[in-house]
Order: structure tokens, then sequence, then C-alpha cells
């Protein structure tokens, strides 16, 4: 099965993310079936997650729901941040990545994980070590491809020529641009890019508005340090034009956020963090919302 365009994330599955402040919260697991329910039942395969993302909870119910449905998605998971919370124990060192892969394997009930990355580079460990270990668990058949989140051009020009690189996943969004040259630097060196935080933690959506409460429950009430950034003047003022574009268009605005990152032919997948079924529908529609290199460049000028 090859990995579908767009990739449900897992990241909310009994937490939010890999923050043991938030173990045990996000989705329940009777939520995260119906969430992994309904991507499979719209065509989504592949499904993203990390072995610390609500403490293993999230690996441990994608292997239930894999188990109960008979289904197999490609997965990805990720490595570096403690499983159960503890700061001692994270990283990327050799002992620490043949030791992680083998807890991911055991909770999501497989012999070998799809996809492989790294959740962001380790200062402490030499990138020749790290990349060395992932390449064993390619060698030893535990992982079919390994990657990197969170990483630049120089990380990657230093990982290369140690084992094959397949995939890269970085924020990328509207209002969180990955760097200029590294899209190209993928695409030209045959690694596929994929975005994660596609609506910059639901900046992109239209929830929030300029001057009006933060809605219960949504990212800035929960974790808003990534995103404090954006409660600005002239990001609201992009908002209402990226919202005025979407209804030109008669669609909404995380259709066309979505859209935006699909027809670029640099981006091989988006990563969606819905928190609801019904979160999906933007990114579904999307996919028959072609726009052009034009219509691209001037929905980018909306945030200057």
């Amino acid at each position: 099965m090859r990995e579908s365009r767009l990739i449900l994330g897992c990241g909310n599955f009994g937490g939010i993310g890999s923050a043991p402040a938030f173990f045990g919260q996000g989705e329940d697991e009777q939520q995260a079936f119906a969430l992994m329910d309904a991507a499979w039942d719209l065509g989504i395969t592949s499904f993203d997650t990390a072995d610390a993302y609500g403490g293993g909870r999230s690996e441990s119910w994608i292997g239930r729901w894999m188990t109960d449905r008979g289904r197999r998605p490609q997965v990805t998971t990720k490595v570096f941040h403690s499983v159960v919370g503890d700061p001692a124990d994270e990283g990327l060192s050799r002992e620490r990545i043949l030791r992680q892969i083998d807890g991911s394997l055991e909770r999501l009930g497989i012999e070998r994980a799809d996809t492989y990355l790294i959740h962001e580079p380790d200062p402490e460990t030499p990138i020749a070590e790290t990349v060395g270990a992932l390449r064993e668990l390619v060698e030893s058949g535990k992982v079919g491809e390994i990657g990197a989140s969170n990483v630049d051009r120089a990380w990657l020009e230093e990982a290369m020529p140690i084992a094959p690189i397949a995939v890269v996943q970085n924020s990328h969004s509207l209002l969180d641009r990955a760097e200029g040259e590294l899209l190209p630097f993928c695409r030209d060196r045959g690694i596929r890019f994929t975005a994660f935080g596609p609506l910059s933690g639901g900046w992109l959506s239209g929830k929030y508005r300029r001057s009006e409460p933060l809605p219960p429950g949504s990212r800035m009430t929960l974790r808003p340090e990534p995103y404090a950034h954006l409660d600005d003047d002239a990001v609201y003022g992009g908002l209402e034009r990226l919202d005025d574009a979407a209804r030109q268009r008669g669609v909404d605005m995380p259709t066309l956020a979505f859209a935006w990152l699909l027809s670029d032919p640099l981006v091989a997948g988006v990563v969606l963090g819905p928190r609801r079924p019904d979160h999906l529908d933007p990114a579904i529609s999307a996919l028959d919302l072609a726009l052009t290199e034009t219509e691209r460049d001037e929905l980018a000028s909306l945030f200057p």
C-alpha cells in the first residue's frame, strides 16, 4: 500500500503531542477509533504517530484499532521524547533508538514500522551515530524507511551520506513556511516532503478572530506557546483576507489553506490533526481544489 497524500496525524490520541503534562487528555480511545474509522473510509490509509504521543497511548490505540478492524495502514512513528515523561530518558543515541523501536512495534502490534523518523535533532548525539542506528533498523527489517522531522538542509547534508533519507516532515503552512531552500532540496534528491501543522494550530481554520474570546478547549487555551506570536494585527488582517478569498471560491478557510499545500508539487503529503471526524472534510474537499502557481503566490502574499 502506498502512502496516501493525506495522512492522519494521531498526536492528540491520549494526550496533546509528547507533552507529559497532557498525558491522558486529548481524544480518548473511543474518539480515536472514530477518527481512524472516518479517515480510512475517506481513503486516508496513512497514519502518523510517535512513541511518546499520549505517553504511548497513541501507538497502543492504533495497534488495537488495526487488530480490531483487520486493517493495516501505512504507519509512521517517531523517536526522541520520553514515553513516560522522564526528561532524563530522551534523545537519539544508538542504544536508545534500538531500544525504543521495540517498544513502538510492541504497542503497534506490528513487526515492521513502514517509516521511522527522528522527531527532532539531538544536539547531544552525533548525527552519524543517530543515522547509523536508523540504518541498522532498516537492515534488520524492523523499519521500512527512515526520515526526519524538524530538520534543516544542513542536517540532511550530513545525514544523507550515512543512510538514505526517504522523507522529511516539517511544519509548513501559510502562516509557518518551511525554509525556502528545503523543499527544492528535497525534490532534487528524491526525498518526500510532508507538511505538519497545515492549519497552524487552528489559526487557519477561522476559529480565532480579532477581539473575540479564545474558543474553549482550543490550542491557544491548552498549549499557546508555539502560536502566541500569531496573536498579531497583521496576522488577523491576513486571516480576514484569506476568509474573503475562500468565500470568493465558495469554500471555507481550512479548505483553501489545505489546497495551498496540496497544489504545491513540492509537497508530497499533508499530516492532518483532526479532533472530530468532520474536521477531515476540508482536507478531502481541498483535493479537488487545484490552485495555479499564481494563485498560490497570491494567497501567500496575504500574510506579509
